[in-house]
């Protein structure tokens, strides 16, 4: 019930101006979003990656309702990959990239973000590193894959993202897990019917390790952005199970969630990765993240109730 208010709460412009004039509201998005510049972005990213941690950035920007905003975000994405490739950052952060932020919804929208994400891609490679797209609504999810594989065939390296609430998620694996296709599997973070996805925290635990044991038997990279314990323990034990190197997986967490554990890993020689999101529109992606873990939320309004 929670996760669907909170939900709720990331469409809601009401609660969306009360949060962000809240006194202390930015000191506490600052855990969870590294920025609203690029320059803060790359502050963020040159620390973890002195710490031994791989990096994603997305740069937030979801609510792309004109052909003209796309074509900014497309831009921002494009001077972003150009200073990584000049601090050489490339071969520790990559980014991550929301097709819709890039046009998708619009008309004529699938060919408009992949238009779009091929800039990207070309940038990325340029600067000697990857993009990965993100999944977002299940409505969106045939669109994003069709993007994806046409991208492929030009920059293969592009990676996909797998959500294990979707009742075809095992399937998507299936059909990704090729020889250097590269999959993040996340549990997934936006409101589906249960008719497309399942409801409960059990049965979404369930197909995530039905979907790690498909990934992990298969000759791809899986990604696993995850910061449950449980299913952690688990993806190093199927990792050993079908004799894979340290190098040939990786976890991913998100910027300001168990940073302690993201060490941890790091030091046990795991390839470990960051979710480090950047940029004005921090709204939506706070309440999503909110939404997947509520002890985000008590965290939150602690920080909004006091200046510590």
């Amino acid at each position: 019930m929670l996760r669907q208010v909170l939900l709720a709460a990331s469409r809601s412009g009401g609660v969306r101006r009360l949060v962000e004039t809240a006194p202390y509201t930015r000191n506490v998005v600052r855990r969870f979003v590294a920025g609203e510049s690029v320059a803060g972005a790359l502050a963020v990213t040159e620390q973890l990656i002195s710490d031994g941690l791989l990096i994603t950035l997305d740069h937030l920007g979801e609510d792309t309702v004109e052909a003209s905003q796309a074509e900014t975000i497309t831009g921002r994405y494009e001077e972003l990959l150009g200073r990584l490739a000049q601090n050489g950052s490339g071969s520790r952060a990559e980014v991550s990239v929301k097709l819709t932020a890039l046009g998708q919804l619009l008309d004529d929208g699938e060919k408009i973000a992949l238009e779009n994400a091929r800039r990207v891609c070309a940038a990325a490679r340029d600067a000697n590193t990857t993009v990965t797209l993100d999944m977002e609504d299940h409505t969106t999810v045939d669109s994003t894959l069709r993007v994806l594989r046409k991208l492929r065939e030009e920059f293969p390296s592009t990676g996909a993202v797998i959500q294990a609430y979707l009742r075809r998620a095992e399937e998507y694996c299936a059909a990704l897990a090729d020889e250097g296709s590269r999959v993040r599997l996340c549990k997934g973070a936006y409101s589906a019917p249960e008719s497309v996805a399942f409801t409960g925290r059990d049965e979404i635990d369930r197909s995530y390790v039905r979907c790690m044991k498909v990934l992990m038997g298969g000759r791809g990279y899986p990604m696993l952005a995850t910061h449950d314990p449980r299913l952690i323990e688990i993806g190093g034990s199927l990792a050993g199970l079908h004799g894979r190197e340290p190098d040939s997986f990786e976890y991913q967490m998100l910027y300001g969630i168990r940073p302690n554990e993201q060490r941890r890993l790091a030091r046990l020689g795991a390839q470990v990765r960051v979710y480090v999101p950047y940029g004005e529109q921090w709204y939506g992606y706070l309440m999503r993240r909110l939404a997947e873990r509520p002890a985000n939320l008590g965290f939150f309004l602690r920080s909004l109730a006091t200046k510590s």
